[in-house]
């Protein structure tokens, strides 16, 4: 009777710590995680940087399962919509690439501010609204890729495209139609092979976003930059106010520390930039540098075409926008 009683007790014992044991693992929150850049490709490695550290300080509480990223999941057009219908719970996008799901997205590449002002003047708690009714949540910028730049096959010496097929994206659509250009869209891996095979004589791309391989076909770096390259962390409504505040406050904390560090004026930011000059001079690209009266048009072409196409999208929302985004009108 003794031996029957202490094996009960034993496997009473046994099945407590078992489930105990697995309701802990349950607690762990697993969130589907994707890019809306190919995996390893150079402006989305910040976004698997990201997903690594909170990895590494969310165990036990948080996690992030990686998917991949586009164009292999889709397109990177269609991830942001994608998300909100709860395909994914949580995603690492430029604005313009969430443009689809929100309008009022590509007010984040045009502001004045800093994100820690825009966090504090209201500005980002009306985008939030925005977004919520869209059944998403932007939850910060996890990296500055630099301004946007016109890389070309063949140099240029005024601010004037005409005569010039150029690859896009949503970004500079309306600002190099303005400067005369003809446009395409397509995807990132296709640049490489548009560009060698002289279908496209340059594209816009962030400063720091260049791939490697495109320095075989693309020859020039066009300065000044213009707009912000900022790159987002964005998840579904839904799924993010099912985490408990422990791993909200967990991934949280992680996104806004990749923020400050890629604030233009930061330390970390003026390396990165750094090393990218030193980088893209070393594998023979040139710089065609604008100044003077040139400069002056190309940035305000730049600015006057970008908030022209912003506010006729948006006309209900856009002033609004303006106003909390930008120090002057």
């Amino acid at each position: 009777m003794k031996l029957m009683k202490s094996v009960l007790l034993g496997a009473a014992a046994l099945a407590i710590s078992s489930f105990a044991a697995t309701a802990a693992f349950a607690e762990v929150a697993v969130l589907r995680g994707v890019s809306c850049f190919p995996i390893g490709a150079p402006p989305g490695v910040p976004f698997e940087d990201l997903v690594a550290e909170i990895n590494k300080r969310g165990e036990g509480i948080v996690q992030i399962e990686s998917l991949g990223g586009a164009p292999a999941i889709g397109s990177p057009f269609q991830v942001g919509e994608r998300m909100a219908l709860g395909a994914y719970d949580i995603a690492g996008c430029p604005e313009a690439f969430f443009g689809n799901l929100l309008p009022e997205a590509p007010v984040l590449r045009l502001s004045d501010y800093t994100f820690a002002e825009l966090r504090k003047n209201g500005a980002l708690d009306y985008f939030q609204e925005l977004m919520k009714a869209k059944g998403a949540i932007f939850l910060g910028r996890h990296h500055d890729d630099g301004p946007f730049h016109l890389f070309l096959a063949e140099p240029i010496d005024k601010p004037d495209l005409t005569g010039l097929n150029l690859r896009i994206s949503p970004v500079y659509t309306a600002f190099f139609k303005a400067m005369g250009a003809t446009v395409q869209r397509s995807s990132m891996p296709e640049v490489y092979t548009l560009m060698e095979n002289g279908t496209v004589d340059g594209f816009g791309w962030s400063f720091r976003g260049v791939s490697p391989d495109w320095y075989k076909v693309a020859h020039y770096r066009v300065d000044p930059g213009v707009y912000h390259a900022t790159i987002h962390t964005i998840a579904n409504l839904a799924r993010w106010e099912s985490l408990s505040p422990e791993a909200r406050d967990l991934v949280m904390s992680v996104i806004l520390e990749f923020e400050a560090r890629t604030e233009p004026t930061s330390d970390y930011a003026k390396d990165l930039d750094e090393k990218m000059k030193a980088t893209q001079a070393e594998n023979g690209m040139k710089t065609i540098t604008f100044e003077g009266a040139d400069a002056e048009k190309w940035l305000r072409v730049a600015k006057n075409s970008a908030w022209a196409e912003f506010l006729e999208q948006n006309p209900e929302t856009g002033p609004k926008l303006k106003d909390l985004f930008t120090k002057s009108n």
